[in-house]
């Protein structure tokens, strides 16, 4: 059986390092959304994670809303305590109804959480063990009193912690009911198991997995983003039905009354299914007949918007977001103008972008060949889709 592995975030804290202006870090805007949607999405579209609870301030409800993408794995918010150790415990009682095998812990003000790290704590967590992300100390340390340098520390053995920190949940739930009505300060989840004698494995993480804490950072991260190098695809599409007996056609999810029908399987949409497989073209995923063939009787008949919803669910489980789509039909007959921005709406609605981001633009075929002497019509199709870790944000 699949392991039930859920992610905790806890984003209750006010953040007051960072100034109180611009209100609690998790919802300040990093490249036009808040922080913490980066890092419920780190967790949503990551295979392993099943569930994903988060933890908020009371006062933070509706910045909440704004800031959680939709998903069947986000489970309804609990609010959080007056200390990170009482917060974590509100969501981690929140999950016994899930009763996950593991568990992840993690800062919602560290937005650069990478699919792959997530993966190697899963890995090395197990076996009655915890696993913590970190990075070795480099800088010298000091240790200060009143103002000046008492000694310097060595830093041999030193690693900075970072989260997400990856814990067996049943482990992780007993020790943070125990020492609940204690009157101890621990700073992080893994410092709880350590007292209660788990023994915690370094993970070592990425620099680039930090904590916004200060305006510094935030602004660490805007340029980071800025600079992020992305992966734009392009797919081409095509498809072409004859004509036959009817009264109308349907051409980009619209019904057009005209003086015959296209022929087809399913509703002979060419410019969807163009789309379709312009869309399959931009993750190597084959073509429209390899996902809904022909040959099956379900598919008779069928409203083509089925295979573009398909296809941009495709597109977005790999990570991508649809930044354009582009399509030209070519026909003699019907006129396409009286129902392009009909056409460009139910395209935009199909796979839930802005319609700006969608083209539809019509030819004929100057009375040239089959196409030209009204036998049939055609669709060229292309999509343009940008595969950068912060696409799917957009």
């Amino acid at each position: 059986m699949k392991p039930v592995i859920a992610a905790l975030i806890v984003a209750a804290g006010r953040g007051q390092r960072m100034g109180s202006s611009g209100g609690p870090k998790q919802y300040r805007l990093l490249a036009g959304k808040p922080v913490l949607t980066y890092s419920l999405r780190a967790f949503l579209d990551h295979p392993q994670i099943t569930h994903v609870q988060v933890v908020v301030h009371r006062d933070d409800l509706d910045g909440y809303e704004k800031a959680a993408p939709s998903s069947d794995k986000l489970q309804v918010p609990v609010l959080g305590g007056q200390t990170r150790q009482q917060s974590a415990l509100a969501g981690l009682e929140a999950l016994t109804t899930v009763n996950p095998d593991t568990v992840l812990i993690h800062d919602a003000a560290r937005p650069f959480l990478a699919a792959e790290l997530i993966d190697r704590l899963i890995d090395e967590a197990g076996n009655g063990a915890a696993a913590l992300p970190a990075t070795p100390v480099t800088d010298t340390l000091k240790r200060e009193d009143n103002g000046t340098v008492s000694e310097t520390v060595s830093r041999d053995g030193l690693w900075s912690a970072q989260t997400p920190q990856c814990f067996s949940f049943a482990d992780i739930l007993e020790v943070h009911r125990r020492f609940a009505g204690e009157n101890t300060s621990f700073t992080d989840d893994a410092a709880i198991a350590e007292a209660a004698g788990i023994a915690v494995r370094l993970v070592e993480a990425p620099a680039s997995n930090f904590k916004i804490t200060t305006e510094e950072d935030l602004d660490r991260a805007q340029r980071m983003i800025s600079t992020q190098i992305t992966d734009i695809r392009t797919g081409n599409g095509y498809d072409v039905h004859r004509t036959g007996p009817g009264n109308a056609v349907i051409l980009c999810g619209v019904k057009i009354p005209c003086d015959f029908a296209l022929v087809g399987h399913s509703d002979a949409d060419v410019g969807l299914h163009a789309l379709t497989d312009a869309l399959l073209g931009t993750i190597g995923a084959g073509d429209i007949g390899s996902h809904f063939p022909p040959e099956d009787p379900q598919w008779r008949g069928a409203n083509s918007n089925l295979f573009l919803e398909h296809a941009a669910g495709l597109v977005r489980e790999r990570g991508g977001g649809i930044n354009h789509l582009d399509v030209t039909l070519i026909c003699e007959r019907p006129k396409i103008g009286p129902h392009r921005e009909a056409m460009r709406t139910r395209i935009a609605e199909i796979c839930d972008v802005l319609t700006e981001r969608v083209s539809v633009k019509a030819t004929t075929n100057e009375t040239i060949g089959s196409i030209g002497r009204g036998e049939g019509v055609a669709a060229l199709a292309t999509a343009t889709v940008n595969f950068s870790s912060y696409s799917r944000l957009e």
